[in-house]
């Protein structure tokens, strides 16, 4: 079984800072992460001068400010990209979602292998062919959607160019943080059993159980957001994990991971070393006298299991003893 691959979503919450951003690689590199992920953007290229907040946003940062002004704080230029591109290099995965179609392409010219795509861009139709055309790795965040949506998506990725077998889908919830009765884990399944595509989970509740639930149920990528710290000024800070809980995040996966095993059913290679030790034998549950014929009356089951097994049980009664026997000796024919 292949590793669940752990997306670190640093998103915005480098508050426009090369410096804050290197440190959130640091501490992603630490955790295990097998990926940080950043967003891509142009703000004048994707939000109006005039789009309200979201709610989450009127309390996590600037309350006169306009969207447009809050997301254009937090571009990250192309040279930029290029020098944390370089900084994770040999240490972890970079990646990053595109919110416009000027973003895709200085991306792609930085030879990025996977794309993710944003929730709210699931019914983008010139963005999703714009990617699809580049025929790359494509992690698709399902958030406010439907399955007809998710259909259409999938329709136009793969008449661009893109396999289907590239393209893997998340499940999630899209408010922040997520309340517990919205996550719908079961979605997850939903969708990989309804487009046969490789799933995964973009959590934004506020702990670590929800991803950790998401794995032991088939999840095969996990993105979570994660800060330096939560006090910081941001859209985003609040519904994210710290680092040492990041940390424990990962650890949990991957032991859960490790639980879930090859799925077949069969005696492990520590359990071998119990099988005669905790199964039991048919014995004498008295002395029986040579030539006796075994019975209910004479025969019992205890430990150990060295000896026939009860599965046997009919097929010992009525045979003849072969020799004495003490109470509590393995029978033998």
């Amino acid at each position: 079984m292949n590793n669940v691959f752990i997306i670190a979503e640093a998103g915005v919450n480098h508050n426009g800072s090369i410096e804050v951003a290197k440190k959130l690689v640091d501490f992603a590199v630490d955790a295990g992460a097998d990926a940080i992920k950043f967003q891509t953007f142009k703000a004048e290229n994707f939000v109006t001068k005039y789009a309200l907040k979201a709610e989450y946003q009127k309390h996590t940062a600037e309350k006169e400010e306009s969207q447009y002004e809050m997301i254009k704080k937090l571009e990250l230029d192309k040279k930029s990209h290029i020098e944390l591109i370089n900084y994770c290099k040999n240490k972890i995965m970079f990646l990053s979602s595109p919110f416009d179609v000027e973003s895709i392409n200085l991306l792609s010219n930085l030879d990025l292998s996977i794309f993710k795509i944003p929730s709210g861009e699931i019914n983008n139709l010139p963005y999703l062919r714009c990617l699809g055309m580049l025929n790359k790795k494509l992690i698709l965040s399902t958030g406010m959607s439907s399955l007809e949506e998710i259909q259409d998506a999938l329709n136009i990725l793969i008449a661009a160019g893109t396999p289907k077998e590239n393209i893997s889908i998340l499940h999630a919830t899209t408010e922040y943080p997520c309340p517990i009765d919205e996550v719908n884990l079961y979605a997850m399944l939903t969708i990989k059993y309804f487009f046969n595509v490789k799933v995964g989970y973009s959590d934004h509740t506020k702990g670590i159980e929800v991803p950790i639930a998401a794995v032991a149920l088939g999840a095969s990528i996990i993105e979570k957001h994660f800060t330096l710290n939560r006090n910081m000024e941001g859209p985003d800070h609040q519904s994210s994990l710290e680092p040492g809980e990041f940390k424990v995040m990962v650890k949990a996966i991957r032991n859960i991971q490790k639980s879930l095993g090859s799925g077949i059913k069969e005696p492990t290679k520590s359990e071998k070393k119990n099988i005669y030790i905790v199964r039991k034998s048919i014995v004498a549950s008295r002395n029986i006298k040579y030539g006796e014929t075994f019975s209910k009356e004479n025969l019992t089951v205890k430990r150990p299991g060295y000896g026939i097994s009860p599965m046997k049980w009919d097929d010992v009664l009525g045979c003849k003893a072969s020799r004495d026997f003490i109470a509590d000796e393995l029978i033998e024919l």
